[in-house]
């Protein structure tokens, strides 16, 4: 291990819950050192930017959302009768370019079928996923959309605490939408009632809320 890796890796192991670690002049080296080091199942989200390492831990509100997030987008996907692959938060990373980073979860619908039953992801032969998912309850996560755009991830969920918002990518960057391409039956205001909901009640009502909302053509409010 690598002194650079291995004092990060100390700070990472003391970080309190919800906080954020930078760590400039980090080099290639010492991030790849510092991810296998760490292994499988860590929870921190680690991005590298040309030198540049943030290390942020996850709060325990942060972590509901995400899996709330990830609960509503696997029933739409079983209403809707079409497949779904999670990845989680699998770390993305490209040595030309200097970048890498950990969605708080992603998944594939459209592509789902290429790689169902994959265990690891070959960003040489494999789709982006169709849809990152980022939490800001808590931290800024806009500077990942570029190391985003240039893996071709063509959906992005945002979701701040109080609102979601959906980004398509464009041939300019990821511009904000009103529906979701992966589910062209979810907008991004339905998503953000749904949030809202499991803000203050049990998650099985929201779910609950969101197949009732899709047998009424999406179109009926979300009550449980």
């Amino acid at each position: 291990m690598t002194t650079l890796a291995a004092s990060a890796l100390d700070a990472i192991v003391h970080l309190p819950s919800g906080s954020m670690l930078i760590l400039p002049e980090f080099s290639w080296a010492a991030y790849e050192r510092l991810l296998a080091d760490l292994g499988e199942g860590y929870g921190v989200r680690i991005q590298y930017d040309q030198g540049k390492l943030t290390v942020m831990s996850p709060s325990a509100r942060h972590e509901k959302c995400k899996e709330l997030i990830l609960r509503i987008a696997d029933t739409i996907a079983d209403e809707l009768g079409c497949d779904l692959e999670s990845f989680g938060s699998t770390t993305f990373k490209r040595q030309e370019l200097g970048k890498g980073a950990e969605p708080d979860t992603c998944f594939y619908v459209q592509n789902a079928s290429a790689v169902a039953g994959r265990t690891e992801l070959d960003p040489a032969r494999d789709p982006p996923p169709d849809v990152v998912v980022e939490i800001d309850v808590a931290h800024d996560s806009k500077s990942k959309f570029r190391f985003y755009q240039r893996l071709g991830a063509p959906e992005i969920w945002l979701y701040d605490g109080d609102s979601a918002q959906i980004y398509h990518l464009t041939p300019q960057g990821y511009a904000v939408a009103e529906v979701s391409r992966a589910f062209p039956v979810l907008t991004a205001a339905a998503l953000t009632r749904f949030l809202a909901q499991g803000q203050v009640g049990p998650e099985r009502a929201v779910l609950r809320s969101i197949r009732q909302w899709l047998r009424a053509g999406g179109k009926s409010s979300t009550t449980s």
